[in-house]
């Protein structure tokens, strides 16, 4: 009683929501006339808004400071993000040498990294360091690309979390920047990318330069040009671009065969998961070479000189196909059937060494890793139990590296060496940040509104009692065929200390069980994966895991879509929410840049179908006056170059206008951008508030001890969310 009273106490004490205007702006879509009361919360530029914004911002954060405990949580995020070994990830090692991206906290950036032998960490050497750069870790390593011998590298480097890189290309031995420097090889539309050619040459992805193009399409019409290394910019040639589906909206995907002879470019027609695939020869010739009918989804070059392509024609699960290289571009009709998904698997990646063929597959979540040779198929790489394979590189000509994790135990780099070596634990594995050997996880499986099963991961500390009082987050995505696997973090020993359940709903609109499994959950299929969340929420309770009253709802980007149509459609499923950079207005998503890019997974307004399917689960324009809601947290970054931050103030307005329960409905609104590229401290930041807005309304309190700190010694924490 005493503990509900204080939580009522806090919860007047948060001041007032600025006063926001209503102006309404009435749009016609196909015979429906739609009102916005708030479209004047979209200019970003506006001084009006911008005051409006930090004064929300602020009341957010002075709030959430002064709760019981913020401290405390505070600290021990910092603990567990900062004080961290290092972790090395986006590794490229084809050629021997291993390159990686270190994180190495509490170091703001990831630098990248060069071991001259996997197995020897004191061959490592930093090449390229965003921190000498620019010492306030506002620079960031979008991509990198080493050229086939290692003795060069193309980094692309971008500041504030806009994305927007420029290329720039490193002596390795050295780590001295060549004069060579090419603006606007990246964005936070369509990404960007380098494939080395023979001769110091290179192909990068090129967006318009001002001039160029209206400053509306400044995001968009992404080419690939030829750059000769010592050539001034003015020098480069086009090469491919205006020739795809859509080249409005074209990602392009480069890769290049170990010679630099061949180079491949998967065309991606917006996010939705349709490509297109073109080959450059070794005579500069370049042809099409599948369609979007073809259904090849992606591109590899082996170690026996062959393309690999991952192709889902008649096969929603995948299949590999190999086509062999000669002198000039083949025909797809050419290429052979080389592996075909298992009965309950889908294949997610591929690579090939000189005599072997490894096809990474994953099952609901968890991964494996087949192993064919000669179309014979041999034993699975060992791997950890629920666990999942985060990248498979090619290392050399007889040799693979697995990155393996699971919610447990934390990144593994193992080296198989063929015909049997292996697993060689290298050293660029991640060491242990806490203790999880009193936590397990359970796989269990809801049952949605069509039948459909969904599978969950639930992560709790062995002996958890099922009376339905357990705090318990929900966490999901549902998109772009993405799929959600086990990952490593030690921020969550922070909540099982606290008691609370970690669950992973797989839902529709990801790959967990293939193509099929996004097509489900995408276009006028999309209330398929906030009904696979509800259904996953009633699982919860009918198991006796949580009750309404101890859940929060937790998603980003496209899972903050989710979470604000769980909210607005499912008031009464969660106590609290909490959605980042999350995407709201789904009728105006399509006029911002990267909302275009969108529409192949989302839909159009300009369709009378897709627009009343949008318009149905639209969370902005489903909040309804007087609704009891749940406590609301939405995170926003100015500087989001992938779902604007008007999208947050608008959603935060209307929510603070309806909800009748009294819970509070926070805006958060940073000077980044999505995530992509965040200092170490602004994570630090953004988590510790999450955790502590859920702690508070769900009523958890914070341990007086630390697991981490148990059984033993202690272990620094590594980086991760």
């Amino acid at each position: 009683m005493l503990d509900a009273l204080l939580a009522l106490a806090l919860a007047a004490a948060l001041a007032p929501a600025p006063e926001t205007p209503v102006r309404p702006v009435t749009d016609a879509y196909h015979g429906a006339e739609i009102v916005d009361p708030y479209r004047w919360l979209e200019d970003g530029k506006s001084p009006e808004v911008r005051e409006w914004s930090r004064k929300q911002d602020a009341r957010t954060r002075d709030w959430l400071r002064a709760l019981p405990d913020a401290a405390a949580v505070r600290e021990r995020t910092r603990e567990l993000l900062r004080g961290a070994p290092p972790r090395w990830f986006s590794v490229e090692a084809s050629s021997g040498p291993v390159f990686a991206l270190e994180h190495a906290p509490p170091r703001q950036q990831p630098a990248l990294v060069v071991l001259s032998d996997p197995r020897a960490i004191e061959t490592k050497r930093t090449v390229v360091d965003p921190l000498a750069l620019d010492p306030t870790g506002k620079t960031a390593i979008d991509f990198y690309v080493p050229s086939h011998d290692g003795r060069l590298v193309a980094v692309s480097l971008s500041k504030g979390g806009n994305e927007e890189g420029a290329l720039s290309v490193w002596d390795v031995a050295t780590g001295k920047a060549l004069p060579d420097r090419i603006p606007r090889v990246n964005g936070g539309t369509a990404g960007g990318g380098v494939a080395w050619l023979s001769g110091d040459q290179l192909l990068y992805t090129r967006y318009p330069r001002a001039g160029e193009r209206p400053a509306a399409d400044l995001g968009f019409y992404v080419e690939v040009w030829l750059h000769k290394l010592g050539d001034p910019e003015s020098k480069d040639v086009y090469v491919l671009g205006r020739e795809c589906a859509d080249p409005r909206i074209s990602e392009h995907f480069l890769h290049a065969s170990d010679d630099g002879r061949w180079a491949a470019d998967l065309v991606q027609k917006g996010d939705g998961g349709e490509y297109e695939l073109f080959l450059r020869g070794p005579s500069g010739a370049v042809a099409k070479v599948a369609d979007l009918a073809d259904r090849v989804v992606g591109a590899t070059f082996g170690g026996d000189g062959a393309l690999y392509l991952l192709s889902r024609k008649d096969a929603p699960r995948g299949k590999v196909l190999r086509l062999a290289l000669g002198s000039e571009p083949p025909s797809l009709a050419q290429a052979a059937v080389a592996a075909e998904a298992s009965a309950d698997g889908a294949i997610q990646g591929v690579e090939a060494t000189r005599g072997r063929l490894y096809v990474a597959e994953i099952s609901g979540g968890p991964s494996r890793v087949r192993v064919l040779e000669g179309g014979r198929e041999l034993p699975e790489l060992p791997i950890l139990p629920v666990s999942t394979v985060g990248e498979l590189r090619r290392n050399g000509p007889g040799a693979v590296l697995v990155q393996n994790e699971s919610f447990l135990e934390p990144s593994t780099w193992l080296r198989f060496e063929e015909p049997g070596g292996g697993p060689v634990r290298l050293p660029i594995s991640t060491p242990a940040a806490v203790d999880y050997s009193d936590a397990e996880v359970v796989r269990d499986f809801a049952v949605s509104k069509d039948g459909t099963r969904v599978p969950l991961s639930i992560v709790r500390r062995k002996g958890t009692k099922l009376d339905g009082r357990n705090p318990t987050i929900l966490y999901g995505y549902g998109g772009y065929g993405v799929s959600e696997v086990p990952r490593y973090s030690p921020l969550r020993r922070l909540w099982l200390d606290a008691g609370v359940v970690y669950v992973v709903a797989h839902i529709r609109g990801g790959g967990e069980y293939g193509d099929a499994w996004h097509r489900a959950g995408n276009l006028t299929h999309k209330q398929n994966v906030f009904d696979d969340y509800a259904a996953a929420a009633r699982r919860l309770f009918e198991t006796k895991v949580t009750s309404p009253s101890r859940l929060a709802l937790l998603g980003g980007s496209n899972g903050g879509l989710l979470v604000g149509a769980a909210v607005t459609q499912h008031p009464e499923m969660a106590r609290a929410a909490v959605a980042a950079v999350g995407i709201f207005d789904m009728l105006r998503v399509e006029l911002h840049p990267n909302g275009a890019f969108n529409v192949t997974e989302f839909g159009t307004v300009k369709d009378p179908e897709q627009f009343r399917a949008l318009r149905a689960y639209s969370p902005y324009h489903n909040v309804r006056k007087g609704v009891r809601y749940p406590a609301v947290l939405l995170t926003a970054g100015d500087a989001d170059p992938r779902v604007d931050a008007y999208h947050a103030r608008k959603m935060a307005a209307r929510l603070q206008a309806a909800s009748a329960s009294g819970h509070p409905v926070l805006l958060r609104v940073s000077g980044s951008g999505h995530g992509i590229g965040s200092a170490l401290d602004e994570i630090v930041d953004e988590r510790a508030d999450m955790t502590t807005f859920i702690f508070h309304e769900l009523g958890v309190p914070l341990p007086s001890e630390p697991a981490a700190a148990r059984g033993g010694e202690r272990t620094r924490a590594r980086g991760g969310s």
